[in-house]
């Protein structure tokens, strides 16, 4: 496999991991095409299709010493899979901070990769005022799956090596792996964990607050007299979505909301409240779902009501004691979310293995 991702070698940055024994290198899809990594028409049939102008996102493993450019692709390549991290809404790579580090460390034989999608960070949209289909959590899924298809990390026709694809979503994030085409995926190929997913299919009450609240941050946008208001519903707001996270995180929301266009975080936040499209019930393979008790973004009971009409077993939904961010450790909560951080740790690495034995045990055979 190692010679179908020379991309590997094309990235932008490299600097240490988020945890000690890490490594992090940064690409983006342009710069890969201009470089000739990867071919143009391709890229630019990705972005064009997804509406984006560019995707960007780091590649984290877990090792004792610098592994050297020469061997990187090896060192990628050669692994029992990977797990992709997909932030949520006004959100980046970053929020995650010490969660894929402790993953590829907790396995060596996983690779983490943390995105920025859906118009936000080094993943802008072409159009300043972009597409609603764009915009929603189901076109968040279809560009992530258009980009691993780029990138060949998937095992190939003819690989008899088993190889897992981890997504792990939160938010925004969390609701979109709802929507992965699973009829595209062998199975055992693939595991979702979605944390406190905004999937407000049945929540009236969530549904309307995203909706309005995107359509007024819209509003700011286009009437410089209300920049004014921003400045003071903004912040309130951000406390909300960031409650009980670091400050680090806080920030990092803070600075997207600062630099994303108006046009795209508010229509990104009323696609959240108007999806029409419902996944079916139906076995939600190695999925799991997880949700905070003081959750004030996405409605607990509702949030389970769904899980059950989408045919979800109990031991696939876990309620937790902390807030929308229930992995961050914020100092009002730290003791909750540290145990929870280290059971979402234990979910992706179980799930992970579990994919993996339904592979070997030829359910998940390629052709």
């Amino acid at each position: 496999m190692a010679g179908q991702i020379g991309w590997v070698r094309g990235y932008q940055q490299r600097q240490p991991g988020p945890t000690p024994n890490t490594q992090s290198v940064h690409y983006s899809l342009n710069d890969l095409a201009e470089r000739g990594f990867l071919k143009r028409e391709d890229v630019s049939g990705m972005l064009l299709d997804t509406g984006l102008r560019d995707f960007g996102w780091d590649v984290t493993w877990g090792e004792d010493y610098a592994t050297a450019d020469d061997e990187l692709e090896d060192r990628i390549a050669n692994v029992d899979g990977y797990a992709i991290f997909v932030h949520g809404w006004t959100g980046s790579s970053a929020i995650w901070e010490a969660l894929p580090g402790m993953v590829v460390n907790r396995n060596r034989r996983l690779v983490s990769l943390t995105v920025d999608h859906n118009g936000f960070g080094a993943t802008p949209f072409i159009a300043p005022l972009p597409d609603f289909g764009h915009c929603s959590p189901i076109a968040a899924m279809h560009a992530i799956e258009r980009w691993l298809d780029l990138l060949q990390l998937r095992r190939q026709p003819g690989d008899p090596k088993p190889k897992a694809i981890n997504f792990v979503g939160h938010s925004m994030g969390g609701a979109a792996l709802f929507f992965l085409q699973e009829s595209n995926w062998r199975r055992g190929e693939v595991s979702r964990l979605a944390i406190a997913p905004a999937l407000l299919l049945h929540d009236e009450m969530h549904r309307t607050f995203y909706t309005t609240l995107g359509l007024g941050i819209g509003l700011v946008g286009r009437l410089r007299a209300l920049e004014v208001i921003d400045h003071v519903v903004s912040p309130s707001v951000l406390e909300v979505l960031a409650e009980g996270a670091t400050q680090q995180v806080k920030d990092e929301h803070a600075r997207i909301y600062d630099v994303t266009p108006k046009s795209v975080t508010a229509r990104t936040f009323v696609a959240m409240g108007v999806i029409r499209q419902h996944p079916e019930a139906h076995a939600w393979d190695l999925m799991k779902v997880i949700l905070g008790h003081r959750d004030r973004l996405v409605g607990l009971i509702s949030a389970i009501d769904l899980m059950q009409e989408l045919n979800f077993d109990v031991d696939q939904v876990r309620v937790v004691m902390g807030t929308h961010y229930l992995f961050s450790l914020g100092d009002d909560m730290r003791r909750w979310h540290e145990q929870n951080r280290a059971l979402i740790l234990d979910d992706i690495l179980s799930l992970h293995e579990a994919a993996l034995q339904r592979q070997k045990a030829g359910e998940g055979c390629v052709p």
